[in-house]
Protein backbone atom coordinates (compact mmCIF):
# COMPACT_ATOMS: atom_id res chain seq x y z
CA UNK A 1 0.00 0.00 0.00
CA UNK A 2 1.10 3.54 -0.70
CA UNK A 3 2.16 5.67 2.28
CA UNK A 4 -0.33 8.44 3.04
CA UNK A 5 0.57 12.06 3.80
CA UNK A 6 -1.68 14.98 4.66
CA UNK A 7 -1.71 17.98 2.35
CA UNK A 8 -3.62 21.15 3.17
CA UNK A 9 -4.41 22.23 -0.39
CA UNK A 10 -5.01 19.81 -3.24
CA UNK A 11 -7.22 22.10 -5.32
CA UNK A 12 -4.64 22.41 -8.09
CA UNK A 13 -3.32 18.86 -7.93
CA UNK A 14 -4.50 17.34 -11.21
CA UNK A 15 -3.25 14.34 -13.20
CA UNK A 16 -0.26 15.38 -15.27
CA UNK A 17 0.66 18.14 -12.86
CA UNK A 18 3.14 18.42 -10.01
CA UNK A 19 2.64 19.15 -6.33
CA UNK A 20 5.23 19.93 -3.65
CA UNK A 21 4.59 18.64 -0.14
CA UNK A 22 6.32 20.95 2.33
CA UNK A 23 6.18 22.04 5.96
CA UNK A 24 6.14 19.55 8.85
CA UNK A 25 4.49 16.87 6.70
CA UNK A 26 7.08 17.23 3.96
CA UNK A 27 9.86 17.10 6.55
CA UNK A 28 8.35 13.96 8.09
CA UNK A 29 8.09 12.28 4.69
CA UNK A 30 11.63 13.21 3.64
CA UNK A 31 13.63 12.79 6.84
CA UNK A 32 11.62 10.46 9.09
CA UNK A 33 9.95 8.16 6.58
CA UNK A 34 12.92 8.52 4.20
CA UNK A 35 10.71 8.51 1.15
CA UNK A 36 12.72 7.94 -2.01
CA UNK A 37 12.44 9.06 -5.62
CA UNK A 38 10.27 6.62 -7.53
CA UNK A 39 8.02 5.70 -4.61
CA UNK A 40 4.27 6.05 -5.15
CA UNK A 41 2.46 8.00 -2.43
CA UNK A 42 -1.05 9.20 -1.63
CA UNK A 43 -1.76 12.75 -0.53
CA UNK A 44 -5.07 13.46 1.25
CA UNK A 45 -6.60 16.69 2.50
CA UNK A 46 -8.85 15.13 5.15
CA UNK A 47 -11.89 16.45 3.28
CA UNK A 48 -12.33 13.61 0.80
CA UNK A 49 -9.71 14.34 -1.85
CA UNK A 50 -7.02 11.73 -2.53
CA UNK A 51 -4.16 12.34 -4.96
CA UNK A 52 -1.78 9.58 -6.05
CA UNK A 53 1.56 10.12 -7.70
CA UNK A 54 5.22 9.16 -7.98
CA UNK A 55 7.91 11.02 -6.04
CA UNK A 56 10.25 12.80 -8.43
CA UNK A 57 12.24 14.86 -5.95
CA UNK A 58 13.19 14.79 -2.27
CA UNK A 59 14.52 17.83 -0.42
CA UNK A 60 15.40 18.43 3.22
CA UNK A 61 11.78 19.04 4.08
CA UNK A 62 9.94 18.64 0.77
CA UNK A 63 8.59 16.00 -1.58
CA UNK A 64 7.88 16.68 -5.23
CA UNK A 65 5.14 14.42 -6.59
CA UNK A 66 4.01 13.95 -10.19
CA UNK A 67 0.25 13.45 -9.98
CA UNK A 68 -1.14 10.41 -11.79
CA UNK A 69 -4.60 10.12 -10.26
CA UNK A 70 -7.12 12.20 -8.30
CA UNK A 71 -10.37 11.06 -6.69
CA UNK A 72 -12.89 12.72 -4.42
CA UNK A 73 -14.33 10.10 -2.11
CA UNK A 74 -17.92 10.60 -0.88
CA UNK A 75 -18.46 10.85 2.88
CA UNK A 76 -19.65 7.73 4.66
CA UNK A 77 -23.34 7.36 5.37
CA UNK A 78 -24.89 7.35 7.88
CA UNK A 79 -22.64 9.75 9.71
CA UNK A 80 -21.32 8.53 13.08
CA UNK A 81 -20.49 10.95 15.89
CA UNK A 82 -18.69 9.82 19.03
CA UNK A 83 -19.34 11.85 22.16
CA UNK A 84 -16.33 10.85 24.25
CA UNK A 85 -16.04 11.75 27.92
CA UNK A 86 -12.75 13.45 28.74
CA UNK A 87 -10.43 10.88 30.34
CA UNK A 88 -7.25 11.09 32.34
CA UNK A 89 -3.86 10.05 31.01
CA UNK A 90 -3.75 8.83 27.44
CA UNK A 91 -7.11 7.03 27.52
CA UNK A 92 -8.89 9.85 25.73
CA UNK A 93 -6.32 9.92 22.94
CA UNK A 94 -6.53 6.13 22.66
CA UNK A 95 -10.30 6.39 22.25
CA UNK A 96 -9.83 9.02 19.52
CA UNK A 97 -7.21 6.93 17.74
CA UNK A 98 -9.20 3.69 17.62
CA UNK A 99 -12.48 5.46 16.79
CA UNK A 100 -10.76 7.16 13.86
CA UNK A 101 -9.39 3.84 12.63
CA UNK A 102 -12.93 2.43 12.79
CA UNK A 103 -14.26 5.28 10.66
CA UNK A 104 -15.90 7.76 13.03
CA UNK A 105 -16.87 11.02 11.32
CA UNK A 106 -17.01 13.42 14.24
CA UNK A 107 -15.74 13.44 17.82
CA UNK A 108 -17.17 15.61 20.58
CA UNK A 109 -15.21 15.80 23.87
CA UNK A 110 -17.72 15.63 26.71
CA UNK A 111 -17.15 17.34 30.05
CA UNK A 112 -19.25 14.84 32.01
CA UNK A 113 -19.80 15.41 35.72
CA UNK A 114 -17.71 12.38 36.72
CA UNK A 115 -14.73 13.29 34.56
CA UNK A 116 -11.61 13.48 36.73
CA UNK A 117 -9.82 15.78 34.29
CA UNK A 118 -11.10 19.26 33.45
CA UNK A 119 -10.09 21.04 30.27
CA UNK A 120 -9.63 24.64 31.32
CA UNK A 121 -7.58 27.50 29.91
CA UNK A 122 -4.29 26.76 28.20
CA UNK A 123 -4.25 23.18 29.50
CA UNK A 124 -7.62 22.51 27.88
CA UNK A 125 -6.54 24.05 24.58
CA UNK A 126 -3.44 21.85 24.48
CA UNK A 127 -5.46 18.74 25.31
CA UNK A 128 -7.94 19.51 22.53
CA UNK A 129 -5.10 19.99 20.06
CA UNK A 130 -3.66 16.60 21.07
CA UNK A 131 -7.02 14.98 20.29
CA UNK A 132 -7.09 16.71 16.91
CA UNK A 133 -3.51 15.72 16.13
CA UNK A 134 -4.26 12.14 17.17
CA UNK A 135 -7.29 12.03 14.86
CA UNK A 136 -5.22 13.39 11.97
CA UNK A 137 -2.38 10.92 12.46
CA UNK A 138 -4.77 7.98 12.92
CA UNK A 139 -6.63 9.06 9.78
CA UNK A 140 -3.40 8.81 7.79
CA UNK A 141 -2.53 5.46 9.37
CA UNK A 142 -5.98 4.16 8.43
CA UNK A 143 -5.53 5.53 4.87
CA UNK A 144 -8.61 7.71 5.17
CA UNK A 145 -9.36 10.55 2.78
CA UNK A 146 -11.77 12.01 5.36
CA UNK A 147 -10.39 12.88 8.79
CA UNK A 148 -12.85 13.14 11.69
CA UNK A 149 -13.81 16.58 12.89
CA UNK A 150 -12.92 17.04 16.58
CA UNK A 151 -15.19 19.72 18.00
CA UNK A 152 -14.93 21.97 21.03
CA UNK A 153 -15.82 20.35 24.38
CA UNK A 154 -19.54 20.03 25.05
CA UNK A 155 -21.67 19.84 28.16
CA UNK A 156 -24.55 17.46 28.71
CA UNK A 157 -27.20 19.84 27.40
CA UNK A 158 -25.23 20.29 24.18
CA UNK A 159 -24.92 16.52 23.75
CA UNK A 160 -28.67 16.01 24.04
CA UNK A 161 -29.23 18.56 21.26
CA UNK A 162 -27.03 16.80 18.70
CA UNK A 163 -28.93 15.73 15.56
CA UNK A 164 -29.45 12.04 14.83
CA UNK A 165 -30.20 8.89 16.80
CA UNK A 166 -28.49 9.52 20.15
CA UNK A 167 -27.47 6.33 21.96
CA UNK A 168 -25.93 6.40 25.43
CA UNK A 169 -23.77 3.39 26.28
CA UNK A 170 -24.83 2.31 29.77
CA UNK A 171 -24.16 -0.92 31.65
CA UNK A 172 -27.66 -0.93 33.20
CA UNK A 173 -29.56 -0.51 29.94
CA UNK A 174 -31.93 -3.29 28.90
CA UNK A 175 -31.91 -2.44 25.19
CA UNK A 176 -29.02 -3.89 23.20
CA UNK A 177 -27.22 -1.83 20.60
CA UNK A 178 -27.69 -4.66 18.11
CA UNK A 179 -31.47 -4.38 18.50
CA UNK A 180 -32.19 -0.65 18.67
CA UNK A 181 -33.59 0.91 15.46
CA UNK A 182 -31.04 3.06 13.64
CA UNK A 183 -32.50 5.93 11.66
CA UNK A 184 -30.36 8.57 10.02
CA UNK A 185 -27.08 9.68 11.55
CA UNK A 186 -25.93 8.02 14.77
CA UNK A 187 -24.52 9.66 17.90
CA UNK A 188 -22.77 7.35 20.39
CA UNK A 189 -22.25 8.70 23.90
CA UNK A 190 -19.46 7.18 26.02
CA UNK A 191 -19.19 8.17 29.67
CA UNK A 192 -16.10 8.49 31.89
CA UNK A 193 -14.57 5.68 33.94
CA UNK A 194 -16.98 6.49 36.76
CA UNK A 195 -19.96 6.07 34.45
CA UNK A 196 -22.75 8.36 33.31
CA UNK A 197 -24.41 10.07 36.26
CA UNK A 198 -28.13 9.41 36.78
CA UNK A 199 -28.99 13.08 36.35
CA UNK A 200 -27.03 13.23 33.09
CA UNK A 201 -28.79 10.16 31.75
CA UNK A 202 -32.12 11.73 32.67
CA UNK A 203 -31.25 14.89 30.75
CA UNK A 204 -30.15 12.92 27.69
CA UNK A 205 -33.19 10.64 27.72
CA UNK A 206 -35.40 13.68 28.17
CA UNK A 207 -33.92 15.06 24.95
CA UNK A 208 -34.75 11.82 23.11
CA UNK A 209 -31.65 9.70 23.67
CA UNK A 210 -31.83 5.94 24.28
CA UNK A 211 -29.65 4.05 26.76
CA UNK A 212 -28.14 0.90 25.21
CA UNK A 213 -25.67 -1.78 26.19
CA UNK A 214 -23.10 -3.62 24.12
CA UNK A 215 -22.99 -6.93 25.96
CA UNK A 216 -22.54 -8.59 29.35
CA UNK A 217 -19.12 -7.06 30.06
CA UNK A 218 -18.27 -3.47 30.98
CA UNK A 219 -15.76 -1.82 28.67
CA UNK A 220 -13.44 1.02 29.60
CA UNK A 221 -14.02 4.52 28.30
CA UNK A 222 -11.11 4.08 25.88
CA UNK A 223 -12.53 0.94 24.24
CA UNK A 224 -16.33 1.28 24.42
CA UNK A 225 -16.53 3.76 21.56
CA UNK A 226 -14.66 1.70 18.98
CA UNK A 227 -16.71 -1.40 19.90
CA UNK A 228 -19.96 0.51 19.42
CA UNK A 229 -18.77 2.05 16.15
CA UNK A 230 -17.98 -1.44 14.85
CA UNK A 231 -21.52 -2.58 15.62
CA UNK A 232 -23.05 0.44 13.88
CA UNK A 233 -20.73 0.00 10.88
CA UNK A 234 -21.86 -3.60 10.48
CA UNK A 235 -25.54 -2.87 11.00
CA UNK A 236 -25.73 0.06 8.59
CA UNK A 237 -23.63 -1.41 5.80
CA UNK A 238 -20.74 0.99 6.24
CA UNK A 239 -18.62 -2.15 6.64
Amino acid sequence: MNPVYAATDLAGALPGGTIVLSGPEGRHAATVRRTRVGEVVDLVDGLGTRVTGAVTGVGKDTLTVDVTDRVVEPPASPRITLVQAIAKGDRGELAVETATEAGVDEIVPWAASRCVVRWEGERGAKALERWRSTAREAGKQARRAWFPLVREPARTGDVGALPGTVLVLHESATTRLVDVPLEGDVVLVVGPEGGVADEELAVLEGAGATAVRLGPTVLRTSSAGVAAIAVVNARTGRW
